[in-house]
């Protein structure tokens, strides 16, 4: 039992944000391509696909960062540095992961399954563009973004100029919040040698990160254009303005376990547009 739930916290299944992450704007695209009803065994299937490869990524990047996390405050009891998983078994549980993942990609169609190629590739390779690059961030962005894709593509919609301005507001949203979760480990990282947005922003970042969440708000904004301005979702994308001035408000002195919370707080921004459609088609 105690391996067990090594493993799961591995996959960090106890920590669940990652996963709303990835699922809200994977909803959004459920949505939009079915109309406002996407089939119950689709919606599911891609439910648990979203946390099957959230977890993947988790174990893969545990792995390529084993031998830093232990030097990191926040990571330094993560179950690789802490011994509780070798790192044989964090690459089989990863593998195990990915094969659950294909098999239920398997139940679409052929354009799904070669985007889900591409997606797993994208999030394997994140880990390691930490060593060479200070934009991770955008490598992760695309990874999380593929689901947008794979959304559509599995519902046979058509609607592929809105589905790639989803895509591009996920990506540059991802980049905000994942540079505010950077933030959190930027003294850390510097000492170690891991490279981020949050260091190359460097004194500039709270400024670029407002200007990542305007470009958002404008992309969402187009989306909700695209719906006729219907109130619901104008609704969402201003209770999104609030809580993007949050998150400023929490970064404003860069406190380590503030700009942590600012980074949680995106839940909040993915469900509130994902609520604003949902109510759009179920209820105007």
């Amino acid at each position: 039992m105690n391996k067990l739930d090594a493993y799961w916290r591995l996959m960090r299944a106890d920590r669940p944000i990652g996963t709303y992450l990835l699922a809200w704007p994977t909803v959004w695209a459920l949505l939009i391509a079915a109309d406002g009803y996407p089939s119950l065994k689709v919606f599911v299937l891609f439910m648990v696909g979203t946390f099957l490869m959230r977890s993947a990524g988790c174990v893969i990047n545990d792995f390529a960062d084993r031998n830093l996390d232990g030097h990191v405050r926040r990571t330094h009891q993560r179950p690789l540095p802490a011994g509780e998983v070798t790192p044989t078994e964090a690459v089989l549980v990863f593998a195990l992961l990915l094969f659950a993942a294909f098999i239920i990609v398997l139940q679409f169609n052929t354009q799904t399954v070669m985007l889900s190629f591409f997606a797993a590739g994208v999030a394997a390779l994140y880990p390691f563009c930490k060593r060479w690059t200070h934009l991770p961030q955008v490598v992760l962005g695309i990874a999380f973004s593929f689901g947008i894709l794979m959304a559509f593509s599995a519902q046979d919609a058509n609607q592929w100029f809105i589905a790639g301005v989803l895509f591009i507001a996920n990506v540059i949203w991802t980049v905000m919040y994942d540079t505010e979760y950077a933030m959190a480990d930027r003294e850390d990282d510097l000492q170690i040698g891991i490279r981020s947005t949050a260091i190359l922003f460097g004194r500039h970042d709270k400024l670029i990160i407002g200007l990542l969440q305007l470009i958002t708000l404008l992309l969402l904004a187009y989306v909700t254009h695209w719906f006729d301005w219907s109130w619901p979702i104008v609704l969402a994308l201003l209770i999104i303005v609030g809580l993007f001035g949050y998150q400023q408000w929490l970064i404003k002195e860069r406190e380590p376990s503030k700009c942590f919370r600012a980074f949680l707080h995106n839940h909040y921004v993915g469900m509130s547009f994902a609520i604003g459609l949902a109510w759009h088609y179920w209820f105007i």
